[in-house]
């Protein structure tokens, strides 16, 4: 319970960071960059050693762990932008209801259960992932509905729930194949490490190409997130490796405290306003959660 308890909160703050971000106008990309190097640092102090060696490049993950952390990076972008761009309901849901696509793949993979009432959430996640992303009529009020921007505010939460599925699918896969509890520090590690590397060689071309200017303000801002952001993926899985035989229901339990955690927050610290048809959303993004959950 700990774990999963820790994981939901971690998860959350790191959707609402970004709202942060926004508000003391620090450039995402830069804390997100400096974030992994947090993140790096901060499992190399868990694990009382720096656990990538030259050998690592032969372990039977790392291929994975390099894929892992291109998603990261990528991932964690696109959850920014949607995040400052659309709202942290919005994002928060998105990203946590791309909990279906590891549901299909543990059916598929491992022959966990399947319900009629799990169908039925997932038909029902997939209608509340369009009524949470509805663009509400105040923005229809101010742009085109038929614009580019209106497009993006429906294009990147889309992105962002099947890019998360699949990351959360990756995860699952590798923990339950080829981690256990003396690797898996390493691999995640290795992980953040590459999703470092990747950000700080982008980081160095934008600011030489006078495409970014360096703010030492994402430093701290990445130190902020980057320890929450270890910590949310460590215990994950953590948790899953401790319910191996039920991710099916784990996973959707996990996302569904991270949705109505993140909501609730988002709504007394920011007042983020939704319309009618996004609080449908949620509420149906709930009870699509707890019917996988609990079907």
């Amino acid at each position: 319970m700990f774990y999963l308890v820790g994981s939901i909160v971690l998860t959350s703050y790191l959707t609402l960071a970004f709202k942060m971000l926004e508000k003391f106008h620090i450039n995402p990309f830069q804390a997100i960059v400096f974030n992994y190097c947090t993140c790096v640092v901060t499992g190399s102090i868990v694990n009382n050693e720096f656990p990538v060696h030259a050998s690592t490049i032969h372990e039977d993950w790392f291929g994975w762990a390099l894929l892992m952390g291109c998603m990261l990076v990528s991932i964690f972008n696109l959850l920014g932008v949607t995040t400052q761009k659309a709202g942290v309901a919005v994002a928060s849901v998105a990203n946590k209801l791309s909990l279906i696509i590891p549901f299909i793949f543990s059916v598929y993979l491992y022959n966990e259960h399947i319900t009629s009432l799990k169908i039925v959430g997932i038909i029902t996640a997939l209608i509340a992932v369009i009524l949470t992303c509805w663009p509400s009529g105040s923005f229809y009020n101010k742009n085109n509905p038929g614009s580019s921007t209106a497009l993006l505010l429906v294009i990147l939460p889309a992105l962002l729930f099947f890019s998360s599925g699949l990351l959360d699918t990756t995860i699952k896969y590798v923990e339950q194949s080829l981690l256990n509890e003396e690797n898996k520090n390493a691999y995640l590690i290795t992980a953040f490490s590459v999703a470092a590397a990747i950000g700080l060689i982008l980081l160095i071309f934008f600011v030489i190409a006078k495409r970014q200017q360096f703010s030492y303000k994402s430093i701290v801002a990445g130190i902020c997130i980057g320890v929450p952001n270890y910590f949310s993926l460590w215990c994950l899985v953590k948790v899953l490796k401790r319910n191996s035989g039920n991710s099916s229901a784990i996973i959707p339990i996990n996302n569904m405290g991270i949705v109505l955690f993140s909501t609730i927050a988002a709504w007394i610290l920011f007042r983020e306003k939704l319309s009618l048809i996004n609080w449908m959303g949620i509420l149906l993004s709930i009870a699509a959660i707890a019917l996988i959950a609990f079907g």
